[in-house]
């Protein structure tokens, strides 16, 4: 061979380097989708976007996850999910380059992601084992035979006549190329990038199908659930409850608009007829294990509760109210045998676990205090919403989400603060979280340009287990002015208030704060989420016409 040609056989031109990121692209396609589809004998969760994407939260600074959730709201999992595809397209071109050019060097790269994705898998607080490395595995290593395949047509050379031995494509110039003595192999290149565009398709919509039809089980047990009447209805909500203010929130949050805020990039499926949930540790006499249905023929309690989350920034939408139906949870705990510690009880904290792994943990003393705490089986009248934590979770009103809410709950160990820190404590956020004392103006919104004359401000304000006393709105500089109260529902809920306001033409803010049933008026001075809650009043601007 002729040192220019051996010159640009090692040195391919742009055509085929493009055609190479384009076989990269194809390959991580495959890998995904031999994954979609092995993760369907194992479980979903074992799927390397969505086992990478929960590894990824959990390194995440809370800052960062307080500043995600701030922007996207609910959709910073599909967000994240995006991130992660994107990133994984542009490795997948660059593996596919250096396939090109370094044989063998992309190969290793794309085996090595294969690496990354199992580790996740398998290093997951829910994972089984072994068995959830199996996609990423798989995929990895169909993704690299793929590749491996379609570089290999990019360089292929094929016998030169005139020569009388191997050549390869000559660069033009522009980059462009020209085959000498037929060059790479470009129908067979064709051939197969579509072959394996098509297979991989299909097997990533099987898969994809095989992993919702998995979940069928977990939806027939949902829908079988017929709620028992509570043996302890709550109290009809007062008719002056709910104010009759557009734009106001309104006082029970629908199912399907109450907040989410969690880890779990795929919502859990359980089947209810399989679920268990284990009572055991410290200062527990009698460990005991329930199933769906020895809860749901318990006396059955129904209560109106507000939740809050800690990432509520102030003003923020991630607060609601529902009604609730479950056992209270001081019940089960006591006939086990467990002391809140201000009775001489050895565990001060309860962690509960989820099926997904997540641990939150909560006050004994807060749990067997009185308050309604609660294992709920239902919301708004029917069973619990997945995504809300079917077939079980808890309620405790007072305390923030992150400290008591724990949906698809599966385990609870009673133990000390000081022996273990659940997730979110190992990730800067406080042990003990009380609600605090809020309120946010629901309208005018941020920047609304109403008319002069009479204007309805109206919002909420909740200090859960405490109860609202007054509220209170200023306009500019102005003096605080008191709002009238829509009527109590329960301290436990939140409550509504308005303020006709006679509003001059101009810019003018409007400030709002609340007072709790103890007389603790709710400070001024702003504060970020972290660690316990955010502090401060909620302004809003408008603009007067």
């Amino acid at each position: 061979m002729r040192d220019e040609e051996k010159d640009l056989r090692v040195r391919p031109g742009r055509p085929r380097l493009a055609l190479g990121a384009l076989s990269g692209v194809l390959a991580g396609f495959t890998a995904l989708a031999v994954a979609e589809l092995a993760a369907s004998a194992v479980r979903p969760q074992s799927r390397p976007v969505i086992a990478v994407g929960g590894a990824s939260i959990d390194v995440t600074p809370a800052s960062v996850k307080d500043w995600a959730i701030r922007h996207f709201g609910t959709d910073d999992k599909l967000v994240l999910q995006l991130g992660i595809l994107a990133v994984l397209t542009l490795l997948a071109m660059v593996l596919g380059v250096l396939e090109v050019r370094f044989r063998r060097a992309g190969v290793a790269g794309v085996l090595v992601l294969g690496a990354v994705g199992a580790a996740a898998a398998a290093g997951r607080p829910d994972s089984t084992g072994l068995a959830d490395t199996l996609p990423s595995l798989a995929g990895a290593l169909a993704g690299a035979l793929l590749l491996h395949v379609l570089a290999g047509r990019l360089t292929a050379v094929r016998r030169s006549p005139e020569y009388g031995h191997e050549a390869g494509v000559v660069s033009g110039e522009g980059g462009a190329e020209s085959a000498v003595s037929g060059g790479w192999d470009r129908r067979g290149f064709v051939l197969a990038a579509t072959s394996a565009a098509a297979a991989s398709a299909v097997a990533g919509a099987a898969g994809r199908v095989r992993n919702v039809s998995g979940d069928q089980d977990a939806v027939t047990s949902r829908d079988e659930v017929v709620l028992p009447r509570p043996g302890s209805p709550a109290q009809p909500v007062p008719r002056r409850a709910a104010l009759r203010v557009p734009g106001i929130s309104p006082f029970v949050t629908p199912n399907d608009k109450f907040y989410r805020v969690d880890t779990a990039l795929v919502v859990p499926m359980v089947d209810a007829t399989t679920w268990r949930l284990r009572i055991h540790g410290k200062g527990v006499r009698r460990a005991a294990t329930y199933s769906f249905g020895d809860l749901l023929g318990r006396e059955l309690i129904e209560r109106d509760i507000t939740l809050a989350c800690v990432s509520n920034e102030v003003g923020g939408p991630y607060v609601g109210n529902a009604r609730w139906t479950g056992v209270r949870l001081a019940d089960l705990l006591a006939e086990c045998g467990v002391r809140p510690p201000s009775r001489g009880g050895p565990a001060d904290q309860l962690v509960a676990r989820s099926v997904d792994g997540m641990t939150i943990g909560s006050p004994v003393d807060d749990l067997m205090d009185g308050r309604d705490a609660l294992l709920a089986l239902g919301m708004n009248g029917e069973p619990l919403p997945f995504a809300h934590g079917f077939p079980v979770r808890m309620v405790v009103p007072g305390l923030y989400g992150f400290v008591s809410a724990c949906k698809w709950i599966e385990d609870i160990e009673l133990t000390t603060f000081d022996a273990y820190d659940p997730y979110w404590v190992k990730r800067g956020w406080a042990r003990r979280a009380p609600i605090k004392t809020q309120s946010r103006i629901d309208t005018p919104k941020p920047f609304a340009r109403p008319k002069a004359g009479t204007v309805m401000v109206a919002g909420v304000a909740w200090a859960q287990h405490r109860g609202i006393d007054k509220v209170e709105v200023r306009v500019d500089d102005g003096p605080w002015q008191q709002t009238q109260l829509a009527a109590e529902d329960t301290r436990d809920t939140w409550r509504q208030w308005s303020l006709p306001w006679q509003a001059t033409r101009g810019s003018h803010t409007l400030t709002v704060r609340a007072t709790d049933r103890t007389g603790t008026l709710q400070t001024g001075r702003r504060t970020r989420t972290i660690p316990d809650g955010a502090d401060g009043w909620h302004s809003v601007v408008v603009t007067v016409d």
